[in-house]
């Protein structure tokens, strides 16, 4: 069976990218990496305490049922559809053009573009905080942080451009040394709580720190925003499906085994480190505001001691956390390129988009002019506030993360309509459960704009012809306007792909073990026989 322009029957057209380059190993290792476990926890973890307290632990696998569920719907539609674009080629073909362009194209795209000042502010600090710098370290409008942060989003930006394996061979080596000292310092702290030897204000862990009756509502919906940045990013699995081996199966199998990965290290820091440090305002309590927007770097003297074993992990510890932020800043530009090539392959940007370097094979345009607005972006940010408004466009970013989510596990139940009538089993697995993921995060969505409203949940607070909005809200308006924007002021020149009639290229139809994978007629080449 071919599709139109002979290609093979492999799922997708050739776009040029070099196929069969990243396996199994490395590709679990770009999702868990995407992820950036010891940067989201340094990050977030201060936050998610300061709103439910002792119950977050609980709430790490309350957001994580969500997380998989999602992680299975990109696993299913994948399988029909291994296409680079992913969100914005599923929900194009499945509910949509504009849908596909605006909730997945541009829900991808913002999110990455929002997420890198941030990334590329982490690991300009914890350099400097490795170094011994401290008083450059924990200043983050430092002019020398500024610099630091757009040389690495240049480095990194080379690399994505240099080689599909080059990147996932770093991050796969990156990964593992990452979860290693994670997982010493989690032990470490545990075996300290055992012998008595952790430091005053410690907490004994309980099982009380699952009761979810002891969680308000509001503050669980408000931890599970803030767990989505935590949990998100292993769905770039998907995003280099088509430089991967078996580009059916083991981008999405790769995404499931990178949310188990994620479940196992954020239980074990969690609860290691709350009992650790304690929900204390001094020192290194995990509510002491000083430290809420790092609470790993000061945990690493107090849990590894002065000896020079201490010093060397706590060093690992500080390059961990640095590397962590590198590799999520590499992994944020890896899904962008491949999403605009995507667009641009299906008529819904401009052809220069879809440009591939004829040695690397990696999308040329789209992975530099990305790298030079998100310098653009982060310079700009710097100075506004104070940088303060950094902090806002990370949350803000939540917003766009789980609006392509929950388009793609959409775009995966209405794929899979039909199984219905085939089976409970199939109906379940490719339906029900896809159905659920997106309905949780569109709730998600929808309560974290009730609670933005108010402007004082925001780090900054603006004044916009008497209406005082924060600056979360505000990030979030200003990328949805410049989205709706972009998107209407192409329609006019690429009526072809918003018409739906570019959609039909490269998808083919296949069989499963139980099912035919059928899209709408409009979306689907007709099967010719073999």
């Amino acid at each position: 069976m071919d599709v139109a322009g002979g290609e093979p029957d492999d799922g997708f057209a050739d776009k040029g990218l070099k196929r069969g380059a990243v396996g199994m190993t490395m590709s679990v290792a770009v999702g868990v990496a995407s992820t950036a476990p010891a940067y989201s926890l340094a990050a977030t973890l201060g936050f998610v305490v300061a709103v439910v307290g002792l119950r977050t632990p609980l709430l790490v696998v309350i957001a994580f049922v969500p997380m998989l569920m999602t992680a299975w719907a990109i696993k299913q539609i994948n399988k029909a559809d291994p296409d680079c674009g992913t969100s914005f080629t599923w929900a194009a073909r499945n509910l949509g053009p504009r849908i596909g362009w605006f909730a997945g194209g541009w829900g991808t795209i913002a999110s990455d573009f929002l997420a890198m000042a941030s990334y590329a502010q982490v690991a300009a600090q914890y350099l400097f905080l490795l170094i011994g710098a401290h008083s450059i370290g924990v200043d983050a409008t430092s002019p020398w942080v500024l610099l630091l942060g757009i040389a690495w989003i240049v480095g990194l930006t080379w690399l994505c451009w240099r080689g599909i394996e080059i990147s996932a061979k770093l991050q796969m080596w990156l990964v593992i040394v990452e979860v290693i000292v994670l997982f010493i310092l989690g032990i470490v702290a545990l075996v300290k709580l055992g012998d008595g030897t952790a430091p005053a204000g410690h907490l004994t862990p309980s099982w009380s720190w699952f009761d979810p009756t002891k969680m308000s509502f509001n503050q669980f919906m408000l931890g599970l925003l803030l767990m989505i940045f935590i949990y998100w990013g292993w769905d770039t699995t998907t995003s280099i499906n088509e430089e991967t081996e078996d580009a059916r199966r083991i981008p999405g199998v790769a995404g499931v085994i990178s949310t188990f990965l994620l479940l196992g290290t954020y239980m074990l820091l969690t609860i290691s480190v709350q009992g650790f440090a304690g929900l204390g305002h001094h020192g290194i309590g995990l509510n002491n505001v000083a430290n809420q927007n790092d609470v790993l770097s000061p945990l690493g003297a107090a849990v590894f001691g002065t000896s020079l074993l201490g010093k060397i992990l706590t060093k690992l510890l500080l390059f961990m956390v640095l590397t962590s932020a590198a590799a999520t800043t590499q992994t944020t530009i890896l899904p962008n390129a491949r999403t605009t090539l995507s667009m641009a392959f299906h008529k819904a940007l401009p052809p220069i988009f879809g440009d591939i370097h004829p040695r690397y094979k990696t999308p040329s345009f789209s992975t530099i002019s990305f790298g030079v607005l998100s310098i653009i972006y982060y310079a700009a940010l710097n100075f506004l506030s104070h940088g303060n408004v950094i902090s806002d466009a990370v949350t803000a970013t939540t917003f766009f993360a789980a609006l392509y989510l929950a388009i793609s596990a959409l775009s995966c139940a209405w794929h899979y309509r039909e199984a219905v009538r085939v089976s409970a089993r199939a109906a379940f697995s490719d339906v029900v459960v896809p159905g659920i993921a997106a309905f949780v995060l569109f709730v998600v969505i929808g309560w974290s704009v009730k609670v933005y409203l108010d402007p004082n949940q925001s780090y900054i607070v603006l004044n916009l012809f008497g209406w005082h909005v924060g600056g979360t809200l505000f990030v979030v308006i200003i990328t949805t306007i410049v989205g709706l924007a972009w998107m209407f002021a192409l329609e006019p020149g690429h009526r072809e792909f918003f018409s739906g009639e570019t959609m039909r290229e490269g998808l083919v139809l296949t069989d499963d073990d139980e099912i035919v994978h059928v899209a709408p007629v409009d979306a689907v080449l007709e099967a010719e026989p073999t």
